[in-house]
C-alpha cells in the first residue's frame, strides 16, 4: 500500500533524533532523494514481501506484528515520533536477502519520512562507511556464533542420543551373548544326555514317543502363560513335590524352568507313562536340555528384536531414508524421541502418553519436529533432575480446532516468572555456564513457527511447566527450506 505525498521539510527532517546531526546539505539530499508520504489507517507493508522502503514516522502510530500460524501476534504499537522500520538491513545488499522482517500496520492518519532502500543503502556507506563495516560485523558475526553454537547444540544433543543409544542397545546385546553362550553349553549337555538314552535298550516306539514328547514340549514352551510371583512359586512347589516322588534328583533346580515353560504335573504324567521307571530321569533330565535351549532361544530372539527396534527407532528419529518434508505421524516421532532419550530420561522419572490416535497425519519436516521434541524433552528432565531428579514427563496429543498440539508437562522446579518472556531469545538460559547454549528453545520456535507456520507457548508454575506446541493439519503447499 503506498501513502499520498506530501511535501518534505528539511528542517521537519532535522528534528528526528535520526537525523540530528546531519549537516544542511545532507537534509537537503535526504529530502530530494527521500519523500514525505501520508497513510491513512491499515497495512503499510507485508512481511515476507521485497523490502524496497526505510520507513521513519513523523507522526501518528505504528503497529508492527508477526504471522505467527494462522494469527496475527503484535509485536509493537507505539506513538514515538521517530521510530523506524522497513529495510534497515539495506546496507548489507544481496548477501542478505531483503524482505521485510515483520509487518507494518497504522490506527490513525500518520506521516512517514519515506527513503527508497538503494538510496538508505548508498547514504549509511558513503556518510557513515565505519558504522557500516561495524554494523556488517556484528551482523555476520552474530550470524556465525549463531550457527557455530548451534551446530555445538546439535552435536551436544547427537552426543547425548549416541550415549542414550549405546546404554540401551548395551542390555540386549549383552543379554544375546550371556544366552547364547548358555545356550552353547546347554545343547552340548544335550546331546550327551542323548548318547546317553540312545545307547540304553529302548525299542524304536519309546523312542519316537520320546522324540514327540520332546517335540511337544518345544511347543508348549512357545504357549507358556505368564504368572505371577505367586503363581509360579505355588507351581514350582507342586512340581518340586512330583520329581521327588519319581526319584529325579535335584527337583527343586528343575521345577522353576518347566514352570516357566508352561509344563505341569499333567505334562509330567504324560512324559512317565510314555517311558519306563529306569528311563524317567534321563528323560525328564533331557526335557530340561530342551525346554532351557528354547527358552534361550527366546530370549535371544527377544534381544535382538530389541536392538533391531532401537536401530528402526534411530532410523525413525534421523529420517535419514525419508523426504525431509512429508505427511508424518507426530506419534511416530514422539516415540523415536522418547526411545532415543530413554537413557537420559532414567528410571527415577516416569513418562505418561496421553495420544489421540484419531489424529491425522500432518505435512511437516519430522527430522526437525524431533529435535523440536529433544529441545523440550531434554529441559523439562533438567528441570526434573533439578527439583530432586524424580518427576512425572506427560507427553499430550489433541487436535485444537484446526491445529494439532502436542503439549510436554513436567513436574520440575517451573520458569520464573521474569524469564518467561526471554525464554525463546537466542543464547538466553537459566542452566548452568557450561550446561546450556541458550540456542535449544530458539532453534525450536524458529522450525515451529518460520518453518511450520505453528505455534509455541509456555505456561509454567513450580511443579507443573507445560510447553505446548501447535501445528497446522494442512498446509497449501509444500513449505522451501
Amino acid at each position: 500500500m503506498s501513502g499520498r505525498a506530501v511535501p518534505c521539510s528539511p528542517q521537519e527532517i532535522g528534528s528526528l533524533f535520526l537525523f540530528e546531526k546531519l549537516t544542511p546539505e545532507q537534509l537537503g539530499r535526504l529530502c530530494a532523494e527521500g519523500r514525505v508520504e501520508r497513510y491513512e489507517p491499515g497495512p503499510v507493508y507485508t512481511e515476507g514481501d521485497p523490502a524496497t522502503c526505510f520507513y521513519v514516522m513523523l507522526d501518528g502510530t505504528v503497529v508492527l506484528y508477526r504471522r505467527v500460524g494462522g494469527d496475527d501476534v503484535e509485536v509493537t504499537r507505539t506513538s514515538q515520533r521517530g521510530v523506524y522500520a522497513g529495510s534497515m538491513q539495506a546496507y548489507l545488499g544481496d548477501r542478505v536477502r531483503q524482505v521485510y522482517n515483520n509487518s507494518m500496520r497504522v490506527t490513525e492518519p500518520t506521516r512517514f519520512f519515506v527513503l527508497p532502500a538503494d538510496t538508505f543503502a548508498e547514504i549509511m556507506q558513503e556518510w557513515f562507511p565505519m558504522a557500516v563495516h561495524l554494523l556488517e560485523g556484528l551482523f555476520f558475526g552474530s550470524k556465525n556464533t549463531q550457527r557455530a553454537i548451534g551446530q555445538r547444540e546439535r552435536l551436544l544433543a547427537l552426543g547425548s542420543l549416541s550415549a542414550g543409544l549405546t546404554h540401551e542397545l548395551n542390555n540386549p546385546a549383552a543379554a544375546a551373548v550371556r544366552a547364547t553362550a548358555t545356550l552353547r553349553e546347554r545343547v552340548g549337555k544335550m546331546r550327551h544326555k542323548l548318547a546317553v538314552i540312545a545307547q540304553g535298550s529302548y525299542s524304536p516306539e519309546v523312542m519316537a514317543r520320546l522324540i514327540d514328547i520332546q517335540e511337544r514340549t518345544a511347543e508348549r514352551v512357545a504357549k507358556a502363560p505368564v504368572l505371577s510371583p505367586l503363581e509360579a512359586s505355588d507351581r514350582e512347589d507342586v512340581l518340586t513335590d512330583w520329581l521327588d516322588d519319581q526319584g529325579i534328583a535335584d527337583g527343586w533346580r528343575i521345577a522353576p524352568t518347566f514352570v516357566q515353560a508352561g509344563l505341569d504335573v499333567d505334562w509330567l504324567d504324560q512324559v512317565a507313562a510314555a517311558v519306563d521307571e529306569e528311563m524317567l530321569p534321563s528323560a525328564i533330565g533331557w526335557l530340561n536340555y530342551t525346554v532351557e535351549t528354547e527358552l534361550l532361544m527366546d530370549e535371544i530372539n527377544d534381544s535382538t528384536t530389541r536392538i533391531s527396534h532401537l536401530v528402526d527407532a534411530a532410523k525413525q528419529y534421523s529420517q535419514l531414508d525419508r523426504a525431509p518434508f512429508q505427511n508424518a505421524d507426530v506419534h511416530e516421532l514422539l516415540d523415536s524421541t522418547l526411545l532415543m532419550l530413554s537413557g537420559k530420561i532414567g528410571r527415577q522419572i516416569k513418562v505418561v502418553k496421553e495420544y489421540d490416535r484419531t489424529l491425522p497425519n500432518i505435512p511437516a519436516y519430522p527430522a526437525e519436529l524431533n529435535q523440536v521434541w529433544t529441545n523440550l524433552i531434554d529441559n523439562a528432565v533438567s528441570a526434573m533432575n533439578s527439583a530432586g531428579g524424580e518427576g512425572t514427563l506427560t507427553v499430550r496429543t489433541a487436535r485444537d480446532h484446526d491445529r494439532l498440539l502436542v503439549e510436554f508437562r513436567d513436574t520440575g522446579v517451573g520458569i520464573p516468572a521474569e524469564d518467561r518472556g526471554r525464554i525463546f531469545d537466542p543464547f538466553f538460559t537459566t542452566k548452568p555456564v557450561g550446561e546450556g547454549t541458550g540456542l535449544g528453545l530458539d532453534i525450536s520456535w524458529r522450525i515451529v513457527v518460520n518453518k511450520h507456520h505453528g505455534s509455541i507457548q509456555v505456561e509454567s508454575e513450580p511443579g507443573d511447566t507445560r510447553f505446548q506446541v501447535l501445528l497446522p493439519l494442512t498446509a497449501a503447499e509444500e513449505e522451501s527450506a
